[in-house]
């Protein structure tokens, strides 16, 4: 299958990575440290809530200073629109299919990544790099699947999803016959072990301060070995959470005020690196798990001018914000209108730490070339859109195919208010072609005016489907989750 990775490819990718430490010399014989790598993952953060991206009603300083030192992606994936499936592909470089890690873990879920899959933590771990998560993990919160089972060596942060707790989303207590009352309580873990528990709307209000002074600390206790920082925020997933330091700070509302808190954390990330003499020498990235929650209305976010949010393949669910920064190598101000994915970083990381790929397969591919503005490189031509097990669409170039299927949709129903949510409409889509290059909407079939991109497209998801699966059919190549009894 076309851009999963072969042999050649990794050789291909040991040579760049052997080529970034190269140009990071500072003298023939004496090598600087290895780059340090800082991955921001905010929650359900959608593609226009950044500033440079066109957000309204609030304002991101840091990440603007970031895009303009930087380089803004605009055509920038996640694997799949839901929280553990996202996550599993960022930390993998896989497909969630290729490891079985779907949808969003429960707290009665009883799988967890896989301690054969191999995370960017592990590879980095091999060149000697210390590695901190401090955020949500939400890949598993039995103790073979927590971060110091997978070359982490500190942890704090939620196991799952700030709304897995027994109260109802504008944080009351949930009554007998709702469905969070079962719920246990949401657990804060350090290390392996849970230290206290988020029980209240004010516990909510502390997560991003706390994850934010944490990231600090990793940042100082490291500065004389190569990092890797991993600050999986909780928020914007609802129930919103926000500090006295910005409650009541943007005309937006609530969102506006906890995306301004993010922008402040990354502010205090970037200041410490600048502080410690290290940001020249780090690579740090931006980017959300998936699109926003919609039928939260001002609780949720905005994915303006793509189609539809979170938990569906339509370009609002799955294409995402994205700042790359580093002084020297990425070039500042510019903009990359190429293909790309979280499950490319983690080849892209081990390219650049001069690091081995992972023994098992991955779908990932080395973007260095893009970071560095390098004329027509384009590492990623293609992408599959799965949703479950379901393939849904297939991308190659400017083309995407829809295939027929149903989704939870956010158009033409009234979205909840003061925290609580709306109903979901429920949309069908059929055979259908999009050109996003000149239809970033998805607003015009063109099935029927280009029936030899609809079969060569259809050829790609054929490939897909006997390797990854579909539905009912058992990808070749899909491994299996880790579980406990």
């Amino acid at each position: 299958m076309r851009n999963l990775f072969t042999r050649r490819d990794f050789l291909k990718t040991i040579g760049v990575g052997a080529a970034a430490l190269s140009f990071s010399s500072c003298g023939q014989n004496t090598p600087k440290r290895p780059p340090n790598f800082v991955l921001i993952f905010t929650d359900d953060q959608g593609y226009a809530d950044v500033g440079c991206f066109g957000a309204k009603g609030f304002e991101t300083p840091n990440l603007d200073r970031m895009a303009a030192e930087g380089k803004r992606f605009t055509n920038f994936y996640v694997a799949q629109a839901v929280c553990s499936a996202s996550r599993a592909g960022l930390l993998t470089g896989c497909y969630p299919n290729r490891v079985s890690i779907l949808g969003a873990l429960m707290p009665q879920s009883k799988i967890g990544i896989n301690s054969k899959e191999e995370t960017i933590a592990e590879i980095l771990k091999k060149k000697g790099y210390a590695a901190g998560i401090f955020g949500k993990w939400h890949l598993g919160h039995h103790r073979e699947f927590l971060p110091l089972q997978h070359g982490f060596d500190e942890y704090l942060g939620l196991p799952y999803s700030n709304d897995m707790w027994p109260f109802k989303y504008d944080c009351t207590p949930a009554p007998e016959d709702y469905k969070k009352a079962k719920h246990p309580p949401l657990p804060l873990i350090d290390g392996n072990e849970k230290t206290a528990e988020i029980k209240s709307q004010k516990d909510q209000d502390t997560l991003t301060t706390h994850y934010t002074e944490r990231a600090v600390k990793f940042i100082e206790k490291n500065k004389d070995r190569p990092f890797f920082l991993y600050v999986p925020h909780t928020m914007p997933h609802t129930p919103l959470g926000v500090s006295d330091k910005f409650r009541g700070k943007s005309k937006q509302g609530k969102y506006g005020d906890v995306i301004m808190e993010i922008d402040w954390s990354v502010g205090e990330i970037l200041n410490t690196l600048k502080k410690n003499g290290l940001e020249d020498n780090t690579l740090v990235i931006f980017t959300s798990d998936n699109g926003p929650w919609m039928n939260f209305g001002k609780h949720g976010g905005s994915a303006l001018p793509l189609r539809e949010g979170k938990g569906t393949s339509w370009e609002g669910g799955v294409r995402e914000p994205c700042i790359m920064r580093w002084p020297g190598h990425i070039p500042a101000g510019t903009v990359c209108n190429k293909m790309a994915a979280t499950m490319d970083i983690l080849p892209t990381f081990a390219a650049i730490a001069g690091a081995p790929l992972p023994q098992q397969k991955i779908d990932g591919v080395n973007i260095l070339p893009l970071l560095q503005g390098e004329k027509d490189a384009s590492p990623r031509n293609h992408l599959y859109y799965y949703y479950g097990k379901q393939l849904q669409c297939v991308r190659e170039g400017k083309w995407k195919l829809h295939f027929p299927h149903s989704y939870r949709s956010y158009q033409g129903v009234e979205p909840g208010k003061g925290g609580l949510p709306g109903p979901y409409a429920r949309g069908e889509t059929g055979l259908e072609l999009y050109d996003l290059k000149n239809d970033i909407s998805e607003k015009i079939n063109l099935v029927e005016k280009y029936p030899e991109v609809v079969k060569r497209l259809q050829a790609l998801a054929a490939r897909a489907r006997q390797e990854l699966g579909d539905n009912e059919i058992i990808g070749k190549e899909v491994r299996p989750p880790g579980r406990v009894d």
